[in-house]
């Protein structure tokens, strides 16, 4: 039996040359495709006809907490409108591309405790590998 594990500590994201830090507790990053990799219809025969997809659009999403070092510059990178490159990069995976743009300024809220801020990156040359 083989045991593997995952540390936090040797995952990096790294924005426009910014290595981000300070994010918030549970699921940090997640990344997707937006679209799949084909499309299938089936006639009334059951002949199979497939149009592969050619959209290489994905979406990162990073929630930081509101005490993150990284958030104050992310923001003005976001009200910039800017085109930057972003990279996740895990022992195991790389994902990015260096075509992206924020999709919208991050949200926000205040209470009694830490909150949280989700920062979704739209990657026009989205790669995983």
């Amino acid at each position: 039996m083989t045991v593997r594990t995952h540390d936090a500590r040797e995952t990096s994201v790294n924005i426009n040359n910014l290595f981000v830090t300070g994010f918030a507790e549970g699921t940090y990053v997640e990344w997707e495709k937006d679209e799949d990799n084909f499309n299938a219809k089936v006639s009334a025969l059951g002949e199979v006809s497939v149009a592969i997809t050619n959209n290489n659009v994905g979406t990162i999403t990073l929630t930081l907490s509101q005490t993150s070092p990284s958030l104050p510059a992310l923001k003005r990178l976001a009200a910039s409108r800017a085109v930057f490159p972003i990279w996740v990069k895990t022992p195991t995976e790389t994902v990015g591309g260096t075509q992206a743009m924020f999709v919208k300024s991050p949200s926000g809220g205040l209470s009694d405790e830490t909150e949280d801020r989700e920062i979704e990156i739209r990657v026009f040359d989205y790669v995983d590998k």
